[in-house]
C-alpha cells in the first residue's frame, strides 16, 4: 500500500501484505478531511451516525466485503475499532448513512455487525480525548474471495481482521481526521 500524508503516521495495513485498492467515496466523509459532527459520538456532540459510503471497480472475483472503521491514534496501545461489518454480499455496493445503527437495520441480508470497542454491535462515533492530537479514522471497505466468514457474531473486529486476511483480494479506504472537540 502506497504512503498517503492524509493517513497519518500509524498505518494499520502497513505489516499486511499490499492489496491493490478500489475507488470509495462518501457523500459524508473525504480522504484527508475532518469528519463532519454527526459522525463524533453523543459524548463528543455527535450522533454516532455511520456515514454513507459507496465503491466500485473492485476485483471481478470478488463474493462479499466487510467495513471496518479504525482508529490507530487511540491512545490505547492497540487502537479503537468504531465498526466493523462483515459477510455483505457482493451484489451491494453501498451502504446509507445510518447502516452502523444498533440493531443494524438498513444493513443488507444476511450482514453482520460485529461489537465495537464498546462492545456494542453499531457504529460509535468519534471521541478523541482531549490532548492527544489529531486522530485518523480508517474506513475500510475489504473485497473479499468468500462469500462468507464464518465468524461467531460476538467476535471483535481484531478477530475479523484476521478470519478474513488470507481472502483479502483489495482495500479501498477513506482516512478522515478528528480531534477533541471536532463536533462542537
Amino acid at each position: 500500500m502506497t504512503s498517503h500524508p492524509s493517513r497519518g503516521a500509524l498505518n494499520p495495513y502497513a505489516g499486511m501484505p499490499e492489496k491493490p485498492g478500489f475507488t470509495l467515496v462518501s457523500t459524508d466523509i473525504q480522504d484527508g478531511e475532518p469528519l463532519p459532527a454527526e459522525l463524533y459520538g453523543e459524548g463528543a456532540g455527535g450522533s454516532n451516525r455511520s456515514p454513507q459510503l459507496s465503491w466500485s471497480d473492485f476485483p471481478a472475483e470478488t463474493k462479499s466485503f466487510a467495513v471496518t472503521c479504525f482508529d490507530p491514534d487511540a491512545p490505547t496501545g492497540s487502537g479503537f475499532w468504531h465498526w466493523a461489518v462483515a459477510n455483505i454480499p457482493a451484489s451491494v455496493t453501498d451502504l446509507p448513512a445510518g447502516a452502523g445503527a444498533l440493531g443494524g437495520g438498513l444493513l443488507p441480508e444476511g450482514a453482520i455487525m460485529m461489537p465495537n470497542e464498546q462492545r456494542e454491535p453499531a457504529f460509535v462515533g468519534a471521541g478523541p480525548p482531549e490532548g492527544t492530537g489529531v486522530h485518523h479514522y480508517w474506513f475500510v471497505v475489504h473485497a473479499l474471495d468468500v462469500e462468507h466468514i464464518g465468524i461467531d457474531p460476538q467476535a471483535t473486529p481484531a478477530v475479523l481482521g484476521f478470519m478474513m486476511r488470507e481472502a483479502v483480494l483489495a482495500r479501498a479506504i477513506i482516512v478522515a481526521t478528528g480531534e477533541f472537540g471536532g463536533a462542537a
